[in-house]
């Protein structure tokens, strides 16, 4: 069995494109895909859901807040550092309903079953992780979404169009050639995707994906273009332009009082209490002093300079950015707080609380991952590796429903506690067996 593995791994790592799927960046290749049980299949497939309403609900709380429906405070706050003309664009009439089309919540499994530690809605790993699925499928592995879940999910939300890759997403620029190359060759009857930089140019498909972040606009060419052609209806521009809807502040909102009756109406009581279960406690760095009766829920401090005071056994939280800025995606812009001294803690928080008015920053409950056991190739041998994961479901949303179309799995070394794609971490497609992964 072992040899039997050791060739599948090396047929894997062999099988790579010319000039690989991510710009300069590697990983572990494993022998085996990350193994769930039909439990979680079965949750994923409720959570892709549950996530879909819950990201319509944000987009109808920001456009009932922007009409004076809602609390006018939450488009302020969600508007925050925004160019004016994006916040234009993105209450324009024509785009009230628009969401992302692909979604991708990272999921860290932890001991009791897994958290949502964040929500993408310009992932990547589209590409890689379809290219995955067939390369273990053709092993003779069954898939999570099967062997052409990735495509055929993709090529469902956007029937032909182009792919627009900024500079910026250049290390996934491999990715989506593959991912364009392979839906030209096996589904041309549904239509012709085209990668694209950023020039301007005339004559854009009727669906463009845009996959770079809007506070890159600045340097995208085609950015003025592409919103002129999206206000005149002769694009159809995804994920939108709406800057709101990328911010990570929305799991503290979730998580407000006085927005409570909002989600309840919006998601239905069995949807808000599920997602409850998986959305970690998210609070507001919010520099505004509290009435003296008052103190920070679950934190029970009074302000933010007790809590720059907790030591570091109380520091059980993630310090992260919301949104809208180049310090925002990946690992970026995200402090441990018990991985640092108190100095550093107390220093942080200062910062993100000065920079509330621009740039609003949440903090989150840590979650720590469970221990799992992962084969990887190293040279000739096969080794285990300890680690922990994060889960990340791609899920297409459709106009009448949600489907998962593959999973990718990062099992990154069991000492570290932010959990993203990194040479020494282990990238896999995920497949349900009958048995759970192995603990380490």
């Amino acid at each position: 069995m072992s040899e039997e593995k050791l060739a599948r791994a090396r047929a894997i790592q062999a099988a790579a494109p010319e000039g690989g799927l991510f710009h300069e960046k590697s990983w572990r290749v494993s022998p085996d895909p990350f193994p769930i049980d039909g439990n979680l299949a079965r949750e994923l497939d409720k959570l892709g859901y549950r996530l879909t309403v819950f990201l319509r609900a944000c987009n109808q709380l920001y456009r009932f807040s922007a009409n004076g429906r809602e609390p006018a405070w939450v488009a302020d706050l969600l508007d925050r550092g925004k160019p004016p003309e994006l916040v234009a664009l993105q209450r324009e009439r024509s785009l009230a309903m628009a969401i992302p089309r692909i979604i991708r919540p990272d999921l860290i499994l932890t001991e009791d079953g897994f958290i949502v530690a964040e929500l993408d809605n310009v992932p990547g790993g589209i590409g890689l992780t379809g290219w995955l699925g067939r390369m273990y499928a053709r092993e003779g592995v069954e898939i999570l979404g099967g062997s052409e879940g990735m495509l055929d999910g993709f090529a469902e939300v956007f029937p032909g169009g182009d792919i627009v890759v900024s500079a910026e997403a250049g290390t996934y620029r491999p990715e989506m050639e593959w991912l364009a190359k392979e839906l030209n060759a096996t589904r041309s009857e549904i239509g012709h995707w085209r990668l694209m930089g950023t020039g301007e140019r005339e004559d854009w498909q009727k669906n463009v994906y845009r996959f770079f972040e809007l506070f890159d606009l600045a340097n995208v060419a085609c950015a003025g273009q592409l919103e002129q052609a999206q206000r005149d209806g002769r694009i159809d521009v995804s994920p939108p332009f709406k800057p709101a809807l990328e911010e990570k502040l929305w799991f503290a909102l979730f998580w407000l009082k006085p927005l409570e009756e909002f989600w309840r109406r919006e998601l239905g009581e069995r949807n808000l209490l599920a997602l409850r279960e998986v959305i970690p406690y998210t609070w507001l760095v919010d520099p505004e002093p509290l009435p003296r009766h008052a103190v920070l829920p679950r934190l029970e401090t009074h302000s933010w300079e007790e809590v720059g005071r907790l030591s570091q056994k109380q520091r059980a939280l993630i310090l992260k950015i919301s949104g809208f800025s180049e310090n925002a995606w990946g690992s970026r812009g995200v402090l441990v707080a018990q991985d640092v001294s108190q100095k550093v803690w107390q220093d942080t928080l200062q910062t993100a609380l000065g920079e509330y008015e621009t740039h609003p920053h949440i903090l989150q409950k840590f979650h720590p991952g469970r221990l799992v056991e992962q084969e990887w190739l190293a040279g000739d041998e096969l080794q285990t590796m300890r680690g922990r994961v994060r889960l990340c479901p791609y899920f297409f949303v459709g106009e009448k429903k949600t489907h998962c179309g593959g999973a990718l799995a990062t099992i990154c070394p069991d000492d570290k506690k932010l959990l993203h794609g990194m040479s020494d971490a282990i990238l896999a497609p995920t497949a349900v067996v009958n048995e759970a992964p192995a603990r380490g």
